[in-house]
């Protein structure tokens, strides 16, 4: 696929762009003494073309009735949307400084009382029920705005997930686009490993009504022109099985399961930091 089909609001993020995101996460991570990095790291490029190239979000009112909605299901992973949200102006910088702390806005999930924050996620089969209610209610009021979730893996294991999936297939939801951060690892193993029926995917989503795309999850050009296509067949919700890697651009956080939530010690933080230059 190539980039050039779609005219181009903003140029494509940079890698120095993506690296400075994850290395903000990071030391937002040692500030507050926690985080969930690795689910962060796989979603890093997701987030970043959405709200660059994809989203049509005002900083300026973040309650625009015309906005593009979106949620962040897998809340837990919220700091590189949370960096985001601060880069382009919809809370201060320096709240960044308080995550998780007493006196800041920012809790350890997205939650709807921050600025440009559509829904509270993070217990995980929560997010796109409530995207699928946004776009059935656009729908009703025939707006043209549209409704991005980005789901995990771990919600697709969630019996409300698929309660959601069927319903957005049966009201033929077009304005509704999903995202699968699919890097196969939940808390503590793979997903083949918890549910070995898992995959694929892409079939089960077609079985329910869905437009189904796969592509690398780190791959800027895909995930731009995969998004820019949305709604990929008219009356039908699209859905993006992004295969990604959990704890991306940082060696030993890639694929590691303990970096689904952990603290780097100064070794750790000083070789992650070399990576990312």
């Amino acid at each position: 696929m190539s980039p050039t089909k779609f005219k181009l609001r903003k140029p494509l993020p940079t890698k120095e762009e993506l690296n400075s995101l994850r290395k903000k996460c990071i030391d937002i991570t040692v500030n507050a003494g926690g985080g969930h990095l690795g689910g962060a790291f796989s979603a890093t490029e997701i987030i970043a073309v959405l709200y660059k190239n994809i989203l049509k979000v005002n900083a300026k009112k973040p309650n625009w009735v015309e906005r593009d909605r979106f949620i962040f299901s897998k809340g837990h992973s919220c700091l590189p949307v949370f960096v985001t949200l601060a880069n382009l102006g919809f809370f201060p910088k320096k709240e960044l400084e308080l995550y998780c702390k007493p006196g800041g806005i920012l809790p350890g999930h997205t939650t709807i009382t921050i600025p440009g924050v559509e829904a509270s996620t993070g217990s995980l089969g929560h997010g796109l029920s409530i995207g699928v209610g946004m776009a059935m209610a656009g729908k009703m009021d025939k707006k043209k705005w549209k409704v991005f979730v980005v789901v995990s893996d771990g919600d697709c294991e969630e019996g409300s997930t698929w309660e959601a999936i069927m319903t957005a297939g049966h009201r033929k939801l077009d304005n509704l686009v999903v995202v699968v951060d699919y890097n196969n690892l939940n808390s503590f193993e793979h997903v083949s490993e918890t549910f070995s029926n898992f995959a694929p995917l892409k079939t089960k989503f077609e079985s329910f009504g869905w437009e189904v795309l796969e592509i690398d999850g780190h791959n800027l050009n895909q995930i731009y022109t995969t998004l820019s296509k949305a709604p990929f067949k008219k009356n039908k919700p699209s859905v993006i099985v992004a295969k990604t890697i959990k704890g991306k651009g940082v060696s030993f956080m890639e694929d590691n399961a303990p970096w689904h939530y952990r603290v780097p010690n100064p070794e750790e933080y000083q070789k992650a930091m070399e990576e990312l230059k």
